[in-house]
């Protein structure tokens, strides 16, 4: 029997309430046992009713709660990474549902396969649950979806049915095996502003240089709930500063990542899609608006150009204080009992 690989479950919440004690919940139910959880709280104030179930889990060995005074993701993920035991980290968003089996579809790929060094689960989004469930399925994503430059408009992780390899994982369903952060040294970039839109994707493009592969598992899948508020939402609203740092996050991936011909590919597709409103982003055409897309677009390229140059000496970390190393690896059980037992 192959031994259970130890789980380290981050989740980085800001602003939520009840859906983040459902996902806590969810995440304790999962018949997975070698596994702890590790939430990075960015909230300034919970309501009474969250603040008595955080308190509850503070007996709890499995459960560590770190409470921080900035709110990035990025960040609150870096934070995490360095106070894991676990022998694979997997990041969850703090508003997801997850099937019973969601941890052992996870750990399964990575025992099964030596080459693969990052799992990306099939993310089902809630609004969209009778879309993800029609007849429309693909079996092989395009070539296209692993080319750096376009391959952002062909990656599919929810009508996506059979295992492959890819390019990138959506940020709320993604793992990693510890030896990338441990001995490769890698860190999520805390200069993507607001949403943060695009940060795990360009952890993604840098991963490549580990020559280890990420895995398309659709039976490590989970729903997003994809709460209006909290969340990255109130850290940066759907308004004119939202605008700026989606543009902002997209050039700052594309000039840290992509070749000079990647970097034009990926700036026609951004203005013919998101600055014209042509498909698949199905924008209106209205003149002023496409005029008023096309600043942001222009502000944000400038910006990011800026924040590559203003920030060269802090290798990406503006908010987490590096450590000098992660903890020690928790020792494999040899049963779910003492798996449950140890000490956090």
């Amino acid at each position: 029997m192959v031994s259970e690989l130890f789980i380290s479950v981050v989740i980085p919440t800001y602003g939520r309430e009840a859906v983040l004690c459902s996902t806590i919940k969810n995440v304790l139910e999962q018949t997975y046992a070698a596994f702890e959880v590790i939430v990075v709280d960015q909230t300034r104030n919970h309501k009474p009713a969250t603040v008595e179930f955080l308190n509850s889990l503070q007996t709890n060995p499995q459960v560590s709660l770190y409470t921080v005074d900035w709110a990035s993701l990025p960040a609150a993920r870096n934070y995490a990474i360095e106070r894991c035991h676990g022998d694979i980290i997997l990041f969850l968003d703090d508003d997801v549902e997850l099937p019973p089996g969601f941890l052992a579809a996870h750990a399964h790929t990575y025992q099964t396969r030596s080459d693969v060094g990052a799992v990306a689960g099939r993310v089902f989004d809630r609004m969209k649950l009778a879309e993800s469930n029609s007849a429309k399925q693909i079996d092989t994503l395009p070539p296209e979806a692993m080319d750096p430059g376009i391959a952002w408009y062909h990656i599919d992780l929810v009508h996506t049915v059979k295992p492959q390899q890819v390019l990138t994982a959506r940020g709320c369903n993604m793992s990693f095996r510890r030896d990338v952060f441990s001995t490769h040294g890698l860190r999520f970039d805390e200069r993507f502003q607001g949403s943060a839109v695009r940060e795990e994707s360009d952890f993604c493009l840098r991963f490549r240089r580990t020559g280890l592969k990420i895995w398309y598992d659709p039976k490590a899948n989970l729903i997003h709930l994809g709460e209006e508020t909290g969340g990255c939402h109130d850290i940066s609203t759907r308004s004119l500063k939202y605008q700026l740092t989606f543009y902002h996050n997209h050039f700052l991936m594309a000039l840290k990542n992509l070749t000079p011909w990647q970097l034009l590919r990926l700036s026609h597709r951004l203005f013919d899609c998101h600055v014209l409103g042509r498909p698949p982003c199905n924008k209106s055409g209205s003149p002023i608006k496409v005029i008023s897309r096309f600043g942001f677009y222009t502000l944000g390229f400038l910006k990011a150009c800026w924040t590559l140059m203003s920030t060269v000496s802090s290798q990406g970390r503006l908010h987490s204080l590096p450590a000098q190393t992660m903890p020690a690896p928790r020792p494999q059980a040899s049963s779910p009992t003492e798996a449950l037992t140890g000490s956090p």
